[in-house]
């Protein structure tokens, strides 16, 4: 029968499966369902450092007294804090498998206490997700340079498993990867799906977009996985953003990702459909004799397949000299 034990970011995982931050995973009860549907870990709904910035924000512009601006800003916080430091304790008592923590931030000197306090509150790991555009406000590194200082300031603090989760908005992404890893980041999530826009012709005002991804997405995440694996060795890899199908898990395993994390797939499908990733994944390896995952991990990637050019080919030429109307 074959084995799904695998690991991503020195975390033991019965299977390959990782429920991804999302509202399916800011409680208690919804923790234990994901469990109990057999993800192989979970993180945690992120805290949003912006979240915390606007409730402050709105609570200190109802108060006639400026002094009292900085009490309710840091009480926010602390109220923010503690209730997600409660969360990590009750699901480390109530499961078995890693819990992971998240942090969804944009400045590089707000979080290294608040780290220490969840890996003091019991996390296994935690995900770092830094989320900013470049619009043309910085210079081109500066994205990248961020990375690294905040990375740079957690190592100094936690010793827990520190994973960063990043954008495609990378002009180096293999080279930012080598960087993290350098520093002793310890896994790689490709990618954060950004908030998608869209503007409403009728109203004249920007509306929000898609929430879920698309399968077609995947494309982009299958790329960079087998080229990144390929070239930075040694570095584990979770797919994340356009997973929709069993086959999707495949793939990005043979891509060289060491774990797979779900997120609009369980909406839209459901928590059975993680028994059927299970099952089909299971029935996939044994018809192709594989009796681990590491048996086929990276077994396509950027530096095992006979032609690696074929995950660097951007151009449509081939196939519309080819396409018929």
């Amino acid at each position: 029968m074959a084995n799904l034990e695998t690991s991503f970011a020195g975390l033991s995982l019965r299977n390959p499966l990782i429920a991804g931050s999302s509202g399916l995973t800011n409680s208690l009860s919804k923790i234990k369902e994901m469990e109990q549907a057999g993800v192989g870990a979970i993180v945690l709904k992120s805290l949003f450092e912006e979240q915390i910035e606007s409730h402050s924000e709105k609570l200190a512009s109802i108060s006639d007294y400026p002094e009292a601006v900085d009490y309710i800003n840091t009480y926010v916080k602390m109220n923010h804090v503690e209730k997600y430091l409660d969360l990590i304790r009750s699901a480390k008592e109530e499961c078995k498998i890693p819990i992971v923590a998240s942090i969804n931030c944009y400045k590089q000197d707000q979080w290294t206490d608040f780290a220490k306090s969840i890996e003091n509150a019991g996390a296994d790991a935690l995900e770092l997700n830094v989320v900013m555009l470049n619009a043309g406000d910085f210079d081109s590194n500066y994205l990248e340079n961020t990375y690294v200082s905040i990375v740079r300031d957690l190592k100094k603090t936690i010793r827990i498993p520190i994973v960063v989760k990043l954008a495609k908005n990378m002009t180096n992404l293999p080279g930012l990867v080598s960087k993290l890893k350098s520093l002793g980041v310890n896994g790689i999530v490709l990618f954060n799906r950004l908030y998608q826009l869209d503007i409403d012709i009728e109203s004249m005002e920007i509306v929000s977009g898609p929430v879920f991804s698309h399968p077609s997405d995947f494309s982009d995440t299958l790329r960079w996985t087998a080229i990144v694996s390929g070239k930075v060795p040694d570095v584990d890899i979770a797919c994340s953003y356009g997973v929709h199908s069993w086959e999707d898990v495949v793939k990005g395993i043979l891509a060289g990702a060491s774990a797979i994390q779900l997120c609009s797939m369980l909406y839209e499908q459901g928590l059975d459909s993680v028994g059927n990733i299970i099952t089909c994944l299971e029935e996939w390896m044994e018809q192709h004799n594989y009796t681990t995952i590491d048996d086929f991990r990276g077994k396509l990637s950027f530096s095992n397949v006979p032609d690696p050019t074929l995950y660097e080919r951007v151009q449509f030429m081939k196939y519309f000299s080819n396409y018929k109307q």
